[in-house]
Parts: C-alpha cells; structure tokens; sequence
C-alpha cells in the first residue's frame, strides 16, 4: 500500500473515531442538559405561577444582571481551562496542579471586585430605596465569587476528560436544587429578593463538592508524583493572554442573551420583562442539543488543532453540525407553531408572547446551521476575535433594541436578537473559514433542516390549521412529526452520519 493510502486509511479511521466519541460523551452529555432542560423549565413555572408576571419579571432581571457580571467575573477562564488543560496534558502532567491553582486565584481576586462593584452599581441603574430590582441584585451579587468558583471548575472537570462529573455537577445538581428552594421561598416570604437567593444558594452549596472532585483527577493524573503548586509566571502569561479577550467574549455573551430583557424592563414594565422573559426561557431550555455538542467537542476541537489535525477538524465539526440541526430543530418547530400552549403552561399572561417566541424559534433554527462555530473559533486560539464579534452584535443589539422596543414591543425584541444571533454566528463562520480553511458544506447542514421541516413543520402546521392551537393538537403534532421524522432519519441515516450514534445506542441497549 502506498504512503498516501496508509495515510487515507488512518485519516478515515481517525474520524471514525472521533465520531464515535462524539456519539460516546454527546449521549451522557445529552442526558444532563435534558435533565438541565426539564428542571429550567420546572423553575421557570414554580417562578411564573408563583410570582405572577410582574415578580417574573423582576427575578429575570436580577438574575440576568447576575448571569452578565458572573460572566466577566470568571475572566473567560472556563474557556480557558477548556483549551488549555488538554494540551498540558499531552505536553507535560506536571504542570496541570499549578494551572489549576491559576485559574482558581484569578478568579477568586477578581469575582470579590465584580461582586463589590456590583453592589455599589445597582443602586445607581436602579434608583429608588424600594426599587425591588436593584434589592434584588445586591442580593445575588454576593454569590458572584462562588459562581465563579463552581463555573470554573465545572469546565475542569470537563477538560480533564470527566464528562460524567461535570454533568453532574453543572446539568444536574445545580439545577435540581433549584426549583424546590426557590418554591419554599416564594411561599413562606413572597419576596423577589428572598426567591433570588434562593436562586442562586446552590452555587455555594457545589463548591466544596467540586473542590473535592478535581483534587481527585489530579492525583490520578500526576500518578504519584505531585507537581509543583504555585504558577510560574511563564504560565500566567499564557493564560492571561488567552483568557483576557474571552473575559470580554463571555461577558458580551451574556449581555446578548440578557440585554434585551433588561432594556424591556426599563422602558416598558417588569412586566413585559417577566412575559419576554418566559418565552426567551423556552428557547434556552431547548439548547439541550447544543450545549451537550459543545461539552464534547470543545475539548476535541482543541486537541486536534493543537496536533495540526485540520481534517479531523473539519469531519468533526460538520458531524456535529449536522446533528444539532437535526436533533435540536424539531423541539422549536413546535415551539413556533404551537407558541400559544407552551406559554399557557406560565400563567394567563403569557400567551400574549406567543409572536415573540415564535420569532425567537425561527431565528434560533436558522442560527443552527453554523454549529458550534463559536468553539471552533475560541479552540483555534483566537479568542480576541470572538471577542470583537461579541462587541459588534451587542452593539447591534443594544441599539436595534433602543429602536424598535418603544414602538414594535416584545416582538421588535425577539427580531432584533434573532437577527443579531444570525449575523453573528455567520461572523464566526467566516473568520473559522478565513484563519482554518474550515466550513460546512451549505447541502449538507441544509438537509437535516429540509428533513426537519417536512417531517415535523408540515403537519404542525396542517394540525394546526385543520383543529387549532390546543395541549391536544401539540401532542398530535409532536406524535405524527416522531414516526415521520424517525423514518426519515433511518433512510437518511448514511447521509446524516448517524451510522456510529446507531451503533452505539445498539450496543448499550
């Protein structure tokens, strides 16, 4: 056999491999972020049907000022220790103590100033000594240090090859916890300051348990001989410079997600921020596909450039690709056909957000066909680019928000983040193809949609014109979609390259 064909054979048996671990870690990591999914979606109800509309509204807001500040207060180094950690482990053990301990002092020094600037900032965004939001995020503000802690090491533990723990952790234990406290505090106080810590008290309940599990990892792999504790400066520098422009990236990530809420708040109700709010919910709860996708192929996507891998790259990045939009896309063509019920499910009020969340759905849809382009991009190593990316779509946002809310409402909100999320996922679709020769084919993350939207969209839609918009026609919608949508897939099965996700469920069934 020839040099080029031996180098075929393994380049195909690379990928193969790589497919299968996709399929290995995306089940487990699907699992939690279902689980996550389903107890978000608990929460958001006991929140909505406790609180009513209006206390919704101010909780979101707090927790949203929350998520944003947390965000810059953990300095991008989740990210970091995803993109770094496997390469200390391939190039010397020795130092993964000391990395760890870098990330953990960084964060520590810095999430104690975000939660002090916080609590002297609030008051001034929200004046008013009664002002609930501003109570509210004084409140939570001093969870910012251990949310920071419990993020950082979640990723930790994920970069160390430990999917199991950080699902646990992260998808499972945190959001478990959750609904049953903020649901004693809503009945024995009543208080949207009181439910928000609530909300944010099993933050510091994980830090220990975290704390716990990685020391065990770095036993195991140091294999006896401990490294050293304390940084050099050598490493500093390396993981400041990499995790200071995503500090920006994470926390104008954030802002994206949050913004439109908080300028809802301010320049209409907490009210229509509390309905916004629960139909801006739906769509993160439906992320189950995505963010299990991310858990596994970041990781990946780090240690296969680092070996200058750029086809294994590629085969892994459009595998994934193609398998968000066609696992992910049918829960949101549900939510955009039948966006009245879901809402329902939140209280009285909430329905008048359907258009809203059918626009979000839409949008998030077409947004899929970029994959995890933003993990490709931040694991490449040019974290400052997605950075600038994030500067530009908040931008967009901000001031499509300051246009269009006063006179269009919640709707011109759900276009404007739509729109802003499009543009920059294609943002990061063309520096990937610019700076790594890397993209997915247009057919090929078009036809799981094409698929999507015949087995499911068209008879939601027939169902719906034919009988209306109940709890009984979603259910007959979701049932006809299933048998056609999974005929559909197994005929298709070769061209979606689902062949090694086959195989398998098959083997652990």
């Amino acid at each position: 056999m020839s040099d080029q064909g031996s180098d075929d054979v393994r380049s195909d048996a690379a990928s193969r491999e790589n497919r299968r671990e996709l399929a290995r870690g995306g089940s487990l990591s699907f699992v939690g972020s279902a689980c996550s999914a389903l107890l978000g979606f608990v929460l958001t109800i006991v929140i909505t049907q406790l609180m009513g509309a209006e206390g919704a509204g101010v909780i979101f807001q707090a927790t949203g000022v929350f998520a944003v500040v947390l965000a810059f207060a953990k300095v991008g180094l989740d990210s970091t220790a995803i993109y770094l950690l496997p390469r200390v482990r391939l190039d010397d053990v020795g130092r993964i103590r000391s990395t760890i301990m870098a990330f953990l002092l960084i964060a520590g020094v810095i999430s104690v100033s975000f939660a002090v600037a916080l609590q002297l900032v609030a008051p001034v965004l929200w004046p008013g000594s009664d002002n609930p939001v501003s109570a509210s995020v004084r409140a939570l503000a001093v969870f910012i240090p251990f949310g920071a802690v419990v993020i950082i090491a979640a990723a930790i533990l994920r970069a160390l090859g430990s999917v199991k723990e950080y699902v646990l952790v992260s998808n499972i234990a945190i959001p478990a916890l959750r609904p049953p406290l903020v649901a004693i505090a809503a009945v024995a106080t009543g208080s949207v300051v009181v439910v928000s810590v609530a909300w944010a008290l099993p933050l510091a309940l994980m830090v220990l348990v975290v704390a716990v599990m990685i020391a065990g990892h770095v036993r195991r792999e140091e294999s006896g001989t401990p490294g050293r504790v304390l940084p050099s400066r050598d490493q500093l520098r390396q993981i400041v410079g990499f995790a200071a422009p995503r500090t920006a990236s994470a926390g104008l990530e954030q802002a994206i997600i949050w913004v439109d809420v908080l300028i809802i708040g301010w320049l209409l109700s907490d009210e229509a921020a509390g309905i916004y709010g629960g139909a801006a919910r739906f769509i993160q709860a439906g992320l189950i596909v995505d963010a299990a996708l991310r858990v596994v192929v970041s990781p990946r996507f780090s240690s296969l450039l680092h070996q200058g891998k750029t086809g294994a790259t590629r085969d892994l990045y459009v595998t994934a690709t193609i398998w968000l939009v066609l696992i992910a896309s049918p829960i949101y063509v549900l939510l955009a056909v039948f966006s009245p019920v879901f809402l329902g499910l939140l209280g009285p009020d909430f329905p008048q957000g359907s258009t809203a969340l059918t626009i979000l759905a839409v949008g998030i849809m077409v947004t899929f066909l970029a994959g995890n382009i933003h993990s490709l991009l931040i694991m490449s190593g040019r974290s400052g680019w997605a950075a600038i990316n994030k500067v530009i779509v908040l931008a967009i946002n901000v001031v499509g928000n300051l246009i269009v809310v006063p006179e269009w409402g919640i709707e011109g909100a759900a276009a404007v983040w739509a729109f802003s999320m499009l543009f920059d996922a294609c943002l990061a679709a063309w520096e990937v193809h610019y700076f790594l020769g890397i993209r997915a084919p247009l057919w090929e993350v078009t036809r799981p949609l094409v698929l999507v939207l015949a087995t499911c969209a068209v008879p939601a839609l027939i169902i719906l014109g034919l009988w209306g918009s109940s709890v009984g026609t979603l259910l007959l919608a979701a049932a006809v979609g299933a048998v056609l949508f999974l005929c559909a897939c197994w005929f298709a099965r070769r061209s979606l390259r689902l062949e090694n996700l086959m195989s398998m469920l098959r083997s652990r069934g």
